[in-house]
């Protein structure tokens, strides 16, 4: 479903005189549909830097990004217009950041109900299975009207990766997602994560969490290797 080839990110640091600094190079891997690609390094190498070139937060200095879209299509979101990103985005590709970044002022509820109802899906049908995923993730009925940033971190965390979910894309991206569940919440997550897997969705992750990269994984990707490695090395 995704191939990328060559791929490499560097940023100009201008207030120091366009100082380059280099994030990652070279970085070539894929993930099909029902697997999750790990990608894996220290701090700083830039995974989280490379999710965000596939996403296209972060235009790529250099390489390819190849998804084949659910018309057949082949493109490159490396050198997509930013239309096609954006229908891509609404339309096919998730991503869960580490950080929460909602519209003010729209409750828990709608957060979820929006994505389904723009990509079609009736109203009631998109509360019904916005109620279903809050109660899951343990976010209870007193929530569902308030605003997400009177939130705890850990429930931002869950709403944010319920989001990315609901819609059931065909391309995922995960960045450390679990990172600030306690145990009962971060199994539920996962067993949804599982789930969405089994259903034919192509991941790609970013984990700190050992147990949630083993648990979650098929594969891994060095970045400083810069190949494929057995999830159990890490």
């Amino acid at each position: 479903m995704l191939q990328v080839k060559n791929l490499a990110k560097s940023f100009t640091i201008h207030i120091r005189g366009g100082t380059v600094i280099s994030s990652f190079t070279g970085a070539s891997f894929e993930t099909k549909a029902g697997m999750l690609l790990a990608l894996t390094g220290p701090s700083g190498i830039g995974k989280s830097s490379l999710l965000k070139c596939i996403y296209r937060t972060y235009l790529p200095s250099e390489g390819e990004v190849l998804y084949n879209a659910r018309d057949g299509m082949l493109i490159d979101l490396a050198s997509a217009g930013d239309w096609d990103i954006l229908t891509l985005r609404r339309n096919e590709i998730g991503y869960v950041s580490q950080f929460f970044h909602i519209m003010p002022r729209v409750s828990a509820l709608e957060t979820l109900i929006e994505p389904l109802v723009i990509r079609g899906t009736d109203r009631e049908e998109a509360l019904n299975k916005a109620r279903e995923m809050l109660t899951y993730a343990g976010l209870g009925k007193t929530l569902w009207d308030m605003y997400p940033s009177t939130f705890s971190g850990g429930e931002k965390q869950r709403l944010n990766i319920l989001r990315a979910i609901i819609t059931k894309p065909r391309l995922l991206l995960l960045d450390e997602p679990t990172a600030s569940l306690d145990k009962g919440y971060k199994e539920r997550i996962m067993e949804m994560i599982l789930a969405l897997k089994a259903e034919g969705t192509a991941m790609i992750g970013v984990f700190h969490d050992r147990d949630a990269l083993l648990a979650l994984s098929d594969t891994r990707y060095d970045l400083v290797r810069g190949n494929y490695c057995d999830i159990n090395e890490v």
